[in-house]
């Protein structure tokens, strides 16, 4: 794996404006490991997946993450600033991506971990419910209780969370929890941090900065974008500084 260049920010832009969540993320790992292809990383289990993230974008964009969170009870906007490390579960358990079997209320369930296909299959759902039992669709290899078969859509809701707590267990990395309070009102809650979307964002917005540099520096010296995007952000930044005199 290796840092993302600016022209492979922009390129990787390019390829997943259009695309699904799930898509975006694996655009940027794709970018950042050409050893891999693109099968084998859209199979990563999705805690694997996105502990990679973390570190390529550390790896990109530094070690520390900032951003801001709106409090539910009284609308305060906080900031928040942590390291990529702070946000590692750990090491995922042994066996992540290998098949679980789990004995639960006199159900035999037999199940994978969630990875990328899963994910956009869930995120093409008109809503919250049938993302849910898409997934379990998938993920579910075979349930049955005293020898008779049983799908998916007939598990009672206490086997399907015994079966979402050993994936969680399995790969902690796929369910990033922030404990938040907020200063004005002293409220506590819990926000689900999603890398993905974080890095995303970052990656998108960084395009969008080196592309109005290239407008600019193309436009005054006639340089091409392939040209411009090889020089270092302190080059760039230098030229425009002479630019706007």
């Amino acid at each position: 794996m290796h840092r993302l260049s600016a022209s492979e920010l922009v390129v990787i832009w390019e390829q997943g404006v259009s695309q699904s969540p799930a898509c975006r993320a694996l655009c940027l790992l794709a970018a950042a490991c050409p050893e891999e292809t693109w099968e084998s990383l859209c199979r990563l289990p999705i805690g694997e997946r996105d502990g990679r993230l973390l570190t390529l974008r550390a790896l990109t964009f530094g070690p520390l993450m900032s951003g801001f969170v709106a409090c539910p009870q009284c609308a305060e906007r906080l900031e928040f600033t942590f390291r990529a490390d702070d946000l590692r579960s750990g090491k995922p358990a042994p066996g992540e991506r290998a098949e679980m079997r789990l004995e639960t209320g006199g159900f035999t369930l037999r199940f994978r971990p969630p990875d990328s296909l899963d994910m956009a299959a869930a995120e093409s759902c008109p809503d919250v419910s049938r993302a849910k039992a898409a997934l379990i669709e998938r993920c579910l290899l075979s349930a049955s209780k005293e020898g008779q078969k049983v799908s998916a859509c007939d598990l009672p809701e206490p086997a399907l969370e015994a079966m979402a707590g050993l994936m969680t267990q399995r790969n902690p990395q796929a369910e990033t929890l922030l404990d938040m309070e907020c200063p004005a009102c002293s409220h506590r809650w819990l926000v689900v941090f999603d890398i993905a979307a974080f890095f995303w964002a970052e990656a998108a917005a960084q395009a969008h900065r080196l592309m109005r540099e290239v407008h600019a520096l193309a436009r005054a010296y006639g340089w091409s974008e392939a040209d411009i995007l090889k020089m270092s952000a302190a080059r760039r930044h230098k030229y425009l500084e002479l630019i706007h005199g």
